[in-house]
């Protein structure tokens, strides 16, 4: 996990575009990874709280940008939403499971909702792949942060 150097003489505005970007890139390298080795949707969790941990560092730096990092951080969001719901959907079939004797009626309620989990994991990967993690996405997410910063507190003329 790339860990920010801040440099206190140089400001906010100036460490934000230093690290960002590399902090971005390490983004998209480790989720890339982890879906290069076709995990189960029970899996996917690391990736949702790798995007959790990204839009949160990025949401501190929100004064040193301008409204393309708000656009940025609306598809993170929209990747965090997808990733909730393929959680949502592991953590229901193991807290029915513990609550359900083992049956007949159990076994499909568990395939039933393993398929459900996969059909969402599906979606997350067909949207990672076509829309977030598209051909040129990384570098529009990091030549934006790269790009000269805002000083925090003043608009942008």
């Amino acid at each position: 996990m790339h860990h920010i150097e801040w440099d206190e003489h140089a400001g906010a505005a100036a460490n934000a575009r230093r690290e960002l970007p590399a902090l971005v890139t390490e983004y998209f390298t480790h989720v890339r990874g982890l879906l290069a080795k076709d995990p189960p949707a029970s899996k996917l969790h690391r990736v949702r709280l790798a995007t959790k941990r990204l839009r949160y560092t990025l949401e501190l730096f929100r004064p040193c940008y301008g409204p393309g990092l708000e656009k940025r951080m609306a598809e993170l969001r929209q990747v965090q939403q997808l990733l909730g719901e393929v959680n949502d959907g592991v953590a229901g079939e193991r807290l029915l499971m513990k609550a359900m004797k083992p049956s007949p009626q159990r076994a499909r309620v568990r395939k039933f909702l393993e398929e459900r989990a996969g059909q969402t994991a599906r979606k997350f990967r067909k949207h990672w792949t076509e829309v977030f993690d598209a051909p040129g996405r990384e570098r529009w997410w990091t030549g934006y942060l790269r790009r000269e910063a805002r000083k925090p507190g003043r608009a942008k003329a």
